[in-house]
C-alpha cells in the first residue's frame, strides 16, 4: 500500500490531510484568479501549456468549459442530494438508493438511530464518503471531525469547478449496498454532446482495485492508467450495462460533456452521480494520443461566460 493510500485509510492522518488541503486551497483561492490557477495546474499535471484559443484535447476542453460555459442545471445535478429530486422529476426515481437521512450539521448525527450498515457522504464533495459495514467498529470521534472538515470545504477551491461553488454543505446517509462479490462495481459512462463515448468500470476499490475501459459495445479500449493491465474477474457486458448506456444518453442530453455513474446491485441499476470534470481535467492520458482522440468528440458550445477574457484570448491568438 502506498503512503498516499495509508493516509487515506488512517482516519487521524486523513483528517490532518484534509485540513492542510483546505488551508492550502483557500490560500490559492486568494492568490490566483480562476484563469491563472487553471493554467498553472494544467501545466503542472498535464505537462503542457493550456490552449484555450483552439482547444483540441479532452483535458483542454474541460478547462474551456470551466472558464467559458455556464449551465444552470450543473450545480443542481452534481449535488448528491439535490440530484435526487431532479431524477424523480424526470422519471428516474426508481434507480435512486434509499435515503436514510440528510444533515446540515454533523453534531445532529445520532449514530445510535442509524442501521448497522450504511453509506455516508458529503453531498457537495467528491470522494468524501464513509462506507460503514459495522457502525460499532467506526471511530466516530475522529470521523465526525473529518465530516466537520468536509463541511468547511468547497470543492470549487481545488480545481475551480464552478458548479460546486454555490452548493450547500450537507451529509447524506443512504442504504448500504453490495452485490454477490461483497462489494459494488462502478460503471462510469463518459458522454459527449448527449452521446455515450466509453465506459470506465471499477471493482474492489477498497481492497484489490481493478479497472477496465470499454466502448459502448463492451469491447476493451487500448488506453488506461496504472490499472490498465488488470482485468475484472467475471466481467460481462450484458443487458444491464446496455440499459445504463441508454439512461446515460438521456441524462446527458442537456450538457456538452458529463460522466454518468451507476452501480449494478444484484440485477438492478442504482444511480451513483453526475460528474462534469472528472479528475478536474488535470491528468495525463496513456497513451497521450487518446487525449486528442477523445477531445474530438466534444463539440464546444458558444461561450456564455467570461466573455471579456474569451475575446482577449482569441484576439491574442490571432496576432
Amino acid at each position: 500500500m502506498s503512503f498516499k493510500e495509508i493516509i487515506k485509510h488512517t482516519p487521524e492522518l486523513n483528517y490532518i490531510r484534509l485540513e492542510c488541503w483546505r488551508l492550502h486551497a483557500k490560500a490559492q483561492l486568494k492568490r490566483y484568479d480562476d484563469y491563472t490557477f487553471i493554467c498553472k495546474m494544467y501545466k503542472k499535471y498535464c505537462g503542457k501549456e493550456l490552449n484555450l484559443a483552439n482547444p483540441t484535447r479532452y483535458t483542454e476542453k474541460l478547462q474551456w468549459l470551466k472558464l467559458f460555459y455556464r449551465n444552470e442545471l450543473m450545480p443542481i445535478v452534481s449535488d448528491k442530494y439535490e440530484v435526487r429530486k431532479y431524477l424523480e422529476d424526470n422519471g428516474y426515481g426508481w434507480m435512486l438508493n434509499e435515503l436514510i437521512a440528510v444533515y446540515d450539521n454533523v453534531d445532529d448525527i445520532d449514530v445510535a438511530t442509524l442501521p448497522e450498515r450504511f453509506v455516508l457522504k458529503a453531498a457537495h464533495g467528491s470522494g468524501w464518503n464513509l462506507i460503514v459495514k459495522d457502525k460499532t467498529q467506526v471511530n466516530w470521534h475522529i470521523w465526525k471531525k473529518i465530516m466537520k472538515s468536509w463541511m468547511k470545504q468547497n470543492l470549487y477551491w481545488f480545481g475551480r469547478e464552478w458548479n460546486y461553488e454555490s452548493q450547500k454543505p450537507r451529509i447524506v446517509i443512504e442504504k448500504y449496498l453490495e452485490d454477490d462479490s461483497g462489494e459494488l462495481r462502478d460503471y462510469k459512462i463518459i458522454c459527449m454532446n448527449g452521446k455515450p463515448a466509453f465506459m470506465q468500470i471499477d471493482q474492489n476499490r477498497s481492497t484489490n482495485h481493478k479497472r477496465v475501459y470499454v466502448d459502448t459495445d463492451g469491447k476493451p479500449l487500448n488506453f488506461g492508467d496504472s490499472l490498465e493491465e488488470n482485468n475484472l474477474a467475471g466481467f460481462e457486458f450484458g443487458e444491464l450495462q446496455k440499459r445504463m448506456i441508454e439512461i446515460a444518453k438521456e441524462l446527458s442530453k442537456p450538457f456538452p460533456m458529463v460522466r454518468v455513474d451507476f452501480y449494478a446491485c444484484n440485477g438492478s441499476i442504482v444511480f451513483g452521480e453526475l460528474t462534469f470534470f472528472g479528475g478536474s481535467g488535470f491528468f495525463k492520458f496513456n497513451p497521450d494520443s487518446m487525449d486528442k482522440e477523445l477531445g474530438a468528440g466534444i463539440i464546444l458550445p458558444q461561450p456564455n461566460y467570461n466573455l471579456e477574457l474569451y475575446e482577449k484570448i482569441m484576439s491574442e491568438s490571432r496576432k
